[in-house]
């Protein structure tokens, strides 16, 4: 036959009580409160040890029970004193409380240990049931209020070390007391309650085992979120709610006659639609909120989900919603209330409104730079409180709030914006939809989540500025590149209007300067078409051409400097695929920056190679050379030249951007004062030689056609 749920109840209790009192005699006996957790310990497992004893054989008697369950209650009061001693010893109590609490506490505890001694010993009973039942009624309300009294003064940083002590002992206590008060009510203890007291007590040994381990290692802290408490409570109260539904449709059924059905499914309908609305209510949840963090939390914020919550909204990269727009969701997130806006400092100084977020701004809204608020903020990191403002100007130095901000409605908090110790921007908040009692964490969060978005916000319009250089920029360098190209055009047209009175008369001058004119104007329609509509450039103007022919008449134009350059070798025909005239433009500007690197005495060769369906025009001359860095960083970057102020920079850049587009390279090697050598590689197009019946097949006027002036980039051939 099983035992009844008395012993198992009180012998789980002293098992777990024995294990819990021999944990903390072996290891933890240094604090006066450790001493005290391991008497009570040890004295709650004699006294559930007794009440199973009892329960099976009989004994011990009652009055043995009884003292054991006042020198348990002693224990745990014992314990009480021993963690109220460390609050006495901060101050926080006043003298009064301290003796009042430390005299009823010993006078009753007297009373009835001596008491129940001369009832067991002499056999006096000189008080009835009755008596001490309120004896142990008042035993346990005097624990309660001991708990109370350390739980409310001792310091916030030092509750995290006696909450899991405090809400045990609470808990042993509470139970007693609701225990014998249901007794002095009915006459005799409840078997439900006292059966289950032992599994009570015996449930709560992990917080004591817990309290003990914190103390020595890292915390177990055992502590639910703000959020969770949130949907719990709502969980709680909906499930209350459609308990109290339940009943009320229970009776109106009942009492409701031939409408008692009908009046059933009406009420259940409201009822649930009203549920529905309130749970959806974000005053009603924001309420909520409020309450829970006044009354169950040391710390208005969970801050790990008010961080994770910001850096998730903040590090969004798309402009959906705008930045500023996000921010002021964050800061009005922090005080309940979804309505706000946002003044950054303009170009100008002034500050002028960004985003706005259910608020009815009026027309008027920059705030100026030299207005009282923008020096207000300047000085002093406030956090202006509208409401007080209004009740009490003074508080704030007669402070004169701008029309921008004063003529809205339901302005509530002005918060300034730094990026480090500047006034980049001020914030504005609407009225919350719950009322919140605002204290220094309210401010200190709001405070460093303004500078962290302040930070990104700064970020974002320094981007902005940025990207608007970079177009000006680009403006800039294609303007460069419109300049470089309009050098040759003018040189043509200035070498044409110079020699224009000493050979006005020559009819061969009068046919090279139309054609001069015609090339010219065709190269500006062209340059002039593709700043109009730059995607024309894209169009391909390439065609098969000799690279040998081309490089050849080239070396003709440039052999009015010193020194002269050669090709050396007897090239075949090379046949490749690219635009004459900018194949032309580039190779002429590889040659001519080898011929002004290389003193007259010196040398520029050119040379061709073919192979694996490449040729390779080499380019090499004698002079002064360059470094590696400046090759690396610097030859192929537009308008980076070593001419000061006669060069653009942009050749260099312009031969490589246009012989990569043709699917070839440029590279270039170089040691300063031996020289360089830049090798241009250009794909082929069809057979790398034509054949003979090819060669012959051409007509004497390609094969001997006389360059023009238009070909022509130096002014000095024209002249000549």
């Amino acid at each position: 036959m099983l035992p009844d749920l008395s012993v198992i109840s009180h012998g789980a209790a002293a098992v777990v009580f024995a294990i819990l009192a021999l944990l903390v005699g072996t290891r933890y006996l240094r604090r006066d409160i450790d001493r005290a957790l391991f008497l009570a310990a040890l004295v709650t497992t004699l006294w559930a040890s007794a009440l199973v004893t009892q329960s099976i054989w009989g004994e011990p008697a009652f009055f043995i029970r009884y003292l054991l369950e006042l020198l348990r209650d002693t224990a745990w009061i014992l314990l009480l004193f021993a963690m109220l001693r460390d609050t006495f010893r901060l101050g926080r109590l006043s003298g009064q409380v301290k003796k009042f609490l430390g005299i009823a506490t010993i006078t009753v505890l007297i009373t009835l240990l001596a008491l129940g001694s001369l009832e067991f010993i002499f056999g006096l009973a000189l008080v009835d049931g009755k008596t001490k039942l309120i004896g142990q009624i008042a035993l346990s309300l005097l624990g309660l209020s001991l708990v109370e009294q350390i739980w409310r003064n001792a310091p916030a940083f030092g509750r995290s070390s006696m909450k899991y002590l405090c809400i045990g002992t609470a808990t042993i206590f509470l139970f007693d007391f609701f225990m014998y008060a249901d007794a002095l009510l009915f006459g005799t203890i409840a078997d439900s309650f006292w059966n289950a007291r032992g599994f009570v007590n015996a449930a709560l040994v992990p917080l004591f085992a817990i309290n003990v381990v914190n103390t020595r290692k890292q915390p177990i802290d055992f502590q639910l979120s703000r959020s969770a408490v949130f949907h719990v409570g709502t969980l709680v109260l909906a499930g209350a709610y459609l308990l109290l539904l339940s009943i009320s449709g229970y009776y109106i059924r009942i009492l409701g006659g031939n409408w008692g059905e009908a009046l059933q499914v009406l009420l259940s309908a409201v009822a649930l639609v009203f549920l529905a609305t309130l749970l959806l209510s974000r005053r009603i949840r924001a309420k909520l909120m409020v309450l829970i963090s006044q009354n169950f939390f040391d710390y208005k914020y969970d801050y790990r989900e008010e961080w994770l919550k910001m850096t998730k909204e903040l590090s969004d990269l798309s402009d959906e919603p705008p930045l500023p727009l996000r921010a002021i969701r964050i800061l009005t997130g922090l005080v309940e209330s979804n309505a706000g806006a946002i003044w950054l400092k303009s170009e100008q100084g002034s500050f002028t409104l960004k985003e706005s977020a259910n608020l009815a701004t009026p027309k008027y809204m920059i705030i100026d730079e030299d207005s009282d608020l923008v020096r207000f903020f300047s000085e002093k990191e406030w956090i202006i409180n509208l409401d007080e403002y209004r009740a009490d100007p003074v508080s704030y130095n007669l402070l004169e709030i701008p029309d921008a901000i004063s003529s809205t409605p339901d302005a509530w908090l002005l918060i300034p914006l730094y990026l480090g110790n500047e006034l980049y921007g001020i914030a504005m908040i609407g009225q919350p939809y719950a009322r919140v009692d605002l204290n220094w964490e309210n401010f200190d969060l709001i405070k460093v989540v303004a500078r962290q978005t302040c930070n990104l916000l700064a970020q974002a319009d320094a981007q902005h500025r940025l990207s608007r250089a970079m177009q000006f920029e680009a403006v800039s360098k294609a303007s460069a590149f419109m300049v470089h190209d309009l050098k040759t055009v003018i040189a043509q047209l200035s070498l044409l209007v110079n020699n224009a009175q000493k050979h006005r008369n020559n009819p061969a001058f009068v046919d090279d300067m139309i054609k001069t004119t015609d090339h010219a104007v065709s190269k500006m329609t062209n340059l002039v078409e593709h700043i109009r509509k730059p995607s024309a450039g894209a169009d391909d103007d390439s065609k098969a051409l000799d690279l040998t022919r081309l490089v050849t008449s080239l070396l003709k134009h440039y052999d009015r400097q010193q020194p002269l350059p050669r090709l050396e070798g007897d090239p075949p025909e090379i046949m490749i695929k690219a635009d004459p005239e900018q194949l032309r433009s580039v190779l002429g500007h590889l040659i001519q920056n080898a011929q002004d690197a290389t003193p007259p005495d010196g040398e520029v060769a050119l040379s061709l190679k073919i192979a694996k369906g490449n040729v390779v025009l080499f380019i090499q001359d004698t002079g002064c050379g360059m470094t590696e860095d400046f090759i690396s960083s610097r030859l192929f970057k537009p308008f980076e030249s070593t001419k000061g102020l006669t060069g653009m920079g942009i050749g260099a850049y312009q031969a490589r951007e246009y012989i990569q587009k043709l699917g070839g390279t440029v590279d270039a090697t170089s040691e300063p004062g031996v020289g360089s050598c830049f090798s241009v590689r250009i794909p082929l197009v069809g057979d790398s030689f034509a054949s003979p019946t090819e060669r012959e097949a051409r007509t004497p006027s390609e094969n001997g056609a006389k360059r023009s002036i238009s070909d022509a980039e130096d002014p000095k051939e024209i002249a000549n």
